[in-house]
């Protein structure tokens, strides 16, 4: 049996952009459905199986950033937001709220099919095999990481949920353990892009990785800051091989 292509839903009120953004997606093997408000969003998400959403910040009535937080109450559906070129504050705030990437609006399309395919890449749930090197757990300081099915366990064996950005980026970490990562570093290794000069996003996700992992978030032990620096996983880590 064939396998189904992935599902996108792109919320924006600029039907034009949607046409384009639907046409071009659509030629690389997507199903795209569209919505123009939140209340359009919601009706498609109830009636439909959609693997990713592409989020508008600015929207008539509910924006993309209360949408996002109100789609984060209830389901893990990965969202890219998409934003102008001078909303760095609401970038920061819409991964707060929990999306996994954003997009800026005046970007190449093929921009976004790379941040569309590095995002469902990351969490497909589906896959059928893992890598050879993947089965494995890294122990550090009373947590476990399962590379395997990318999950997050404390020391009570209690799982701890993790956004795909964030456990990459706790991967990122935990396989470079003493070793100070450049902001630069860490988006190259869990997002597999560049930064621009004033992105913030992995201040931000370091930030919520903080508050699931540090006895006190405001005084870190485990992710600290390396003032000019960026930042580094203060703490060995045991490999431990899964069969």
């Amino acid at each position: 049996m064939a396998k189904a292509e992935p599902h996108l839903l792109i919320v924006d009120d600029d039907k034009e952009l949607c046409s384009l953004l639907s046409k071009f997606l659509g030629q690389q093997g997507y199903r795209v459905s569209l919505a123009h408000r939140g209340s359009e969003m919601k009706q498609i998400l109830a009636n439909a199986r959609i693997d990713l959403v592409i989020l508008d910040l600015m929207l008539p009535g509910e924006d993309g950033l209360v949408l996002c937080r109100r789609l984060r109450e209830t389901s893990n559906l990965p969202v890219i937001m998409l934003t102008s070129v001078g909303d760095e504050v609401d970038r920061i705030i819409g991964l707060e709220m929990g999306a996994d990437d954003y997009v800026v609006k005046a970007a190449n399309p093929r921009e976004l099919l790379a941040r569309v395919r590095a995002v469902l890449r990351r969490t497909n749930s589906h896959a059928t095999g893992v890598p050879a090197d993947q089965k494995r757990i890294l122990e550090f300081a009373g947590w476990r990481l399962d590379v395997t099915h990318r999950q997050l366990f404390s020391e009570k064996n209690a799982l701890v949920p993790l956004r795909a950005g964030e456990f990459d980026l706790l991967l990122a970490f935990a396989e470079r353990p003493r070793r100070v990562l450049s902001r630069d570093q860490l988006l190259d290794l869990s997002r597999g892009r560049s930064a621009n000069p004033f992105d913030r996003s992995i201040d931000v996700q370091v930030s919520r990785l903080r508050r699931k992992i540090e006895p006190d978030p405001k005084t870190p032990t485990l992710i600290k800051t390396v003032r000019s620096g960026g930042y580094i996983l203060a703490t060995n880590v045991v490999v431990v091989p899964v069969s």
